[in-house]
């Protein structure tokens, strides 16, 4: 690998792109182009791409704020994207010339937010190598509630209570293209009220992103006498099934229905996936958890994937140069 080689992504190496985190061994649907630039308003993107040669080794989603690149900001996960027959002496290689490559660039520090596991086709940790030997800083780690579908998960009795007074209740639960009445009248008013915050996607991004992305975004709501009273917005990748948001009509509180429709999204729609990943239960970058919150995803049989965030000084690359022997 003497011709290796650094670029910043350009339009018109949208297909490239694409066509490598298709094959890449850690890589899922939010790493398209078409994913990443639904909110490119919001980020000055600086995704890079590796070469030997021609030949693309690597992708690195990213955005630029001041001196620090940041593994890309809109995203959930990200890091350093390669292919099932890339080595680990080779992101060594890789990642000493990323780092050298951003401290030529004035990039004092990259803020990179590694790949949960459970989302690699196969094993891909070695970057976690490549960070150990620059001294990487340990900044946030998440815990992820995550069941593995693979394993017998008993469920607790509290949980079979809910599902039963689902069952009583007659609730509903319907797989539906329009987000409208899950966005305006469950979870918007609910994480205004609970967070003074907003969906991280508007209704109109999710919309978008649901054009784009039809068998990958999916929609289930639940309903008590034709009226919605709660739901979940599911990205489904290849090995995994992640909650992105999770909501409900906070004064029906006996109606059972988060209950009811989880039990039914594990065992009937994704029984046959790898995962299913109900996501954070942390606040303050990871300091905080929300135990009650936590309680509950664990009652369903899931325990804890922990992701990582870390910073490396870019002038650490000279670290990497003595490592291979």
């Amino acid at each position: 690998m003497k011709n290796l080689s650094i670029k910043q992504y350009q339009e018109n190496d949208y297909e490239i792109w694409n066509t490598f985190i298709g094959q890449a061994k850690n890589a899922t649907f939010l790493f398209h182009r078409d994913f990443m630039e639904y909110h490119k308003d919001r980020f000055q993107d600086c995704s890079l791409l590796i070469f030997d040669d021609k030949k693309l080794l690597a992708v690195l989603p990213a955005n630029k704020v001041g001196t620090t690149l940041y593994s890309h900001q809109g995203l959930t996960y990200g890091g350093l994207v390669y292919n099932e027959q890339t080595k680990l002496a080779t992101v060594i290689t890789v990642f000493k010339l990323l780092l050298l490559f951003l401290k030529e660039h004035k990039i004092e520090k990259l803020y990179l937010k590694t790949i949960p596991s459970i989302y690699h086709k196969k094993p891909a940790e070695e970057i976690l190598y490549a960070l150990f030997l620059t001294e990487a800083q340990l900044v946030r780690r998440d815990s992820l509630s995550v069941i593995d579908l693979l394993q017998e998960n008993p469920i607790a009795k509290i949980r079979k209570r809910g599902i039963q007074k689902g069952i009583q209740n007659g609730l509903v639960i319907k797989e539906e293209t329009n987000f409208d009445s899950f966005w305006n009248e469950i979870l918007t008013p609910n994480l205004l009220d609970k967070h003074h915050a907003k969906p991280v996607h508007s209704l109109a991004e999710i919309v978008r992103l649901k054009l784009f992305f039809p068998e990958n975004i999916r929609q289930f709501n639940v309903y008590y006498e034709g009226e919605i009273v709660a739901g979940t917005t599911v990205f489904e990748s290849e090995n995994v099934a992640h909650c992105q948001y999770i909501s409900k009509y906070e004064q029906e509180e006996t109606l059972g229905s988060l209950d009811f429709l989880f039990h039914f999204l594990i065992q009937e729609v994704f029984a046959k996936k790898r995962f299913f990943d109900f996501g954070i239960s942390n606040e303050s970058n990871g300091k905080k958890l929300n135990e009650g919150l936590s309680y509950w995803k664990e009652s369903f049989g899931a325990s804890t994937v922990i992701h990582d965030f870390y910073e490396v000084e870019t002038a650490n690359y000279m670290l990497l140069e003595k490592v291979l022997i």
